[in-house]
C-alpha cells in the first residue's frame, strides 16, 4: 500500500493530465481548443507583422528570392 501511495504522489500530475486529456477527447472540446489557439496565433502574427512591416517585408523578399 505504501508503494501505491508513493506512485500516486510521484505521478499525480501525469494522472490528472491523462484524465483531462481523455475528457477533452471524449467531449470533442479539442476542436474548440484548436480553433481558439489558431485565432490567438493569427492575432499575434498579425500584430507582429503590423509592428515590423519593413523587417518582415525584407525577410519575406529574401525567402522568396531563395526559392
Amino acid at each position: 500500500m505504501d508503494e501505491f501511495k508513493k506512485f500516486i504522489s510521484k505521478y499525480s500530475g501525469t494522472i490528472i493530465g491523462i484524465i483531462v486529456a481523455i475528457v477533452i477527447l471524449a467531449t470533442r472540446l479539442y476542436d474548440l481548443i484548436i480553433g481558439v489557439v489558431v485565432i490567438i496565433l493569427g492575432g499575434f502574427i498579425g500584430n507582429y507583422v503590423q509592428q515590423n512591416k519593413d523587417d518582415v517585408k525584407s525577410k519575406l523578399k529574401k525567402w522568396i528570392d531563395k526559392m
